[in-house]
């Protein structure tokens, strides 16, 4: 093929050989002349550098995703570690905190009667019949559902009866007198008379319920 000659910069292309050289191969390839000289004067160990900055970058990249990952699972066993032992903590004292939260006269007398009469099993529907009808005695009817639904509750969350009677019955002793004190100790016969069975309260649960309402045990 044949190339002609070219003007460039004031200097003919016949006295630049080299030029005219790689000018007609650039031709011959349909190539722009601007874009072979960048290529032609892009440099190597350039090029080598700048993937090796990339695959050191992307190493660096992948060790720090999985320490980070590793971090993660760690952070969850602790977590799991602590939210273990809090939950034992928290399990401990919430056998005290349904009867901690209780501030009322009707609600402290409904939930130590029931308690001590579902020590043997559950509060069946008659039970709990009779439970209603003696604290409506000394509430109104609002009152008394309001009542017998957080004892029932409550009662649901202690296992240890005795723990009932230490809290609530000196609570009791403080807000009630004599006569009512008395009334209380009735109140918990009849509910454990009616229902769907007569119980039978141990002697040592009454005894250590008058005793914690303030009366003189023999």
């Amino acid at each position: 093929m044949r190339c002609g000659h070219l003007e460039t910069w004031g200097v003919r292309s016949s006295e630049r050989p080299d030029f005219r050289r790689n000018y007609c191969v650039l031709k011959q390839r349909k190539s722009s002349p601007i874009v072979a000289g960048d290529f032609g004067g892009f440099d190597m160990p350039f090029l080598i550098a700048i993937l090796g900055v990339l695959g050191a970058a992307a190493f660096w990249w992948y060790r720090m995703k999985a320490m980070n990952e590793a971090a993660r699972d760690v952070a969850d066993v602790i977590g799991r570690v602590q939210g273990s032992v809090r939950r034992k903590k928290l399990r401990k004292q919430a056998a005290l905190s349904p009867l901690t939260a209780i501030d009322d006269p009707v609600v402290a007398a409904a939930t130590l009667i029931t308690a001590i009469v579902s020590e043997d099993g559950p509060v069946l529907p008659q039970r709990e019949a009779v439970i209603r009808a003696v604290i409506s005695e000394i509430a109104d009817k609002k009152k008394t559902d309001e009542a017998v639904i957080y004892a029932k509750w409550a009662a649901s969350q202690i296992d240890d009866t005795t723990i009932v009677i230490d809290k609530l019955a000196p609570f009791l002793r403080e807000r009630l007198d004599v006569a009512e004190r008395n009334d209380l100790l009735q109140m918990v016969n009849r509910a454990a008379q009616g229902g769907e069975k007569r119980l039978e309260i141990s002697d040592q649960r009454i005894l250590r319920l008058r005793q914690k309402l303030g009366f003189e045990v023999n």
